[in-house]
């Protein structure tokens, strides 16, 4: 069967799912995405906007746990839980802290760097002939702290100068020089000048999605409640239709367990709760994005404003919005930055995490014509277009010349 006839259905019509689209059409297949939204409502609308491909050192960490404490206390901590899903939580918490070890902590580092560090390309590939003009600015990403933080900062630049990661210390001077408008708080950072980011992701994702129904991609705004098959062949179910294809791809973030489970596989995907706010009319303060890193948060200039986003909230995908997580971040952002005005659009998002900090991508364990791309919590953005590219190659039994074994659901098993 030639890759013209093979038919492909993608549940999920976010970053990850249109990139993977994307990259399928690509190789000839025919594409049909399914969303129960519309494409760049979730979380790839109110991400960070970060294009961050430095990014190899996760929250598993060796220091992770001594700060746990400290960060639930604090009223400007990057930490938060929902108490009422805290029984829920500790099977997941309990993986988390075996992943907190030396070893496991370096492995999910060298393996994310080996595609964060393949994510800017993929992305100029799916960008060619796409008008993204004021859309995509190459004004690197800025980090700073303050000695309080220092251990933790010392760690991360030691990791990532093993890695090979590229990265620019900056002192005091060099920050203000930076980004004058920020307080001067701070006592040192790093600059990742070669980093880039989103003016409007939702934009940006719509601009890739509308170039998959040129090329004849479909998309179905549907539920998808079940997958079950027709030999081996998947079939996806909403609550009135059914749809038959040779492969499938699950690529619906925080949601895929919903799937996953169905498949038979025990797969211990959960999320972190991430928010939002939008100062209108005060993008110009800073030129970049600008994260506070012993606060766990970061400001995004865009087109919807200064947009402050971060927190770490374990609460599940039911639990409402929370106010102090808001109050959390707009305190924050005044710490950082003075005379800025009343806030606007209170957001909150799901990042898909799993407790080793590394994405799920490859084959299902269980049938061969099924494949993952979810788990990539707060880098599902940066790492859209690669995922898309490596999932295309294995649905096109192509070799990628990568070490996927990490990434694989079999870990879990």
């Amino acid at each position: 069967m030639s890759e013209k006839s093979i038919k492909v259905g993608i549940v999920g019509a976010g970053i990850q799912g249109v990139c993977n689209a994307l990259f399928l059409q690509k190789k000839g297949f025919q594409v049909t995405l399914f969303d129960r939204d519309e494409p760049g409502n979730a979380a790839s609308y109110g991400n960070a906007g970060h294009f961050s491909p430095y990014a190899s050192v996760s929250l598993n960490r060796t220091d992770i746990l001594t700060d746990v404490p400290q960060m639930l206390i604090s009223s400007r901590g990057p930490l938060a839980l929902k108490w009422n899903y805290v029984p829920k939580m500790i099977p997941w918490f309990l993986r988390f802290i075996i992943n907190c070890r030396k070893e496991k902590m370096m492995h999910t580092a060298k393996y994310m760097h080996q595609i964060l560090d393949l994510s800017l390309p993929a992305y100029d590939e799916l960008f060619q002939g796409i008008n993204l003009e004021g859309l995509v600015e190459n004004k690197g990403i800025l980090y700073v702290w303050t000695n309080k933080s220092q251990k933790s900062r010392d760690l991360e630049i030691q990791i990532r100068d093993e890695l090979g990661v590229k990265q620019q210390l900056v002192n005091p001077k060099e920050i203000h020089d930076l980004e004058p408008n920020i307080k001067p708080f701070y006592d040192g950072g790093v600059f990742y000048d070669y980093a880039r980011h989103a003016r409007n992701p939702r934009k940006i994702l719509v601009k890739l999605f509308e170039k998959f129904l040129e090329k004849g991609g479909k998309f179905l705004k549907l539920n998808i409640q079940n997958v079950d098959f027709d030999g081996d062949k998947p079939v996806l179910r909403s609550e009135a239709q059914r749809f038959i294809f040779d492969k499938l791809v699950v690529a619906c973030g925080a949601f895929s367990k919903r799937l996953t489970d169905k498949l038979h596989e025990n797969i211990p995907l959960d999320t972190e709760r991430g928010y939002h706010v939008h100062f209108k009319g005060c993008d110009h303060l800073i030129s970049r994005p600008v994260v506070y890193a012993d606060r766990g948060f970061g400001m995004t200039p865009m087109e919807q404003g200064l947009r402050v986003v971060g927190t770490v909230e374990f609460g599940g995908l039911e639990n409402p919005l929370s106010k102090s997580r808001i109050k959390n971040l707009i305190l924050n952002a005044k710490d950082m930055i003075d005379g800025l005005p009343e806030h606007k659009d209170e957001w909150l998002g799901f990042r898909p995490s799993l407790p080793d900090f590394l994405p799920v991508i490859g084959p299902s364990k269980n049938y061969k014509n099924v494949f993952y791309s979810f788990g990539h919590h707060h880098l599902g953005w940066t790492l859209g277009a690669i995922s898309g590219k490596i999932v295309s190659k294995m649905v096109a039994n192509e070799n990628t010349n990568l070490d996927l074994k990490p990434y694989s659901s079999i870990r879990f098993s």
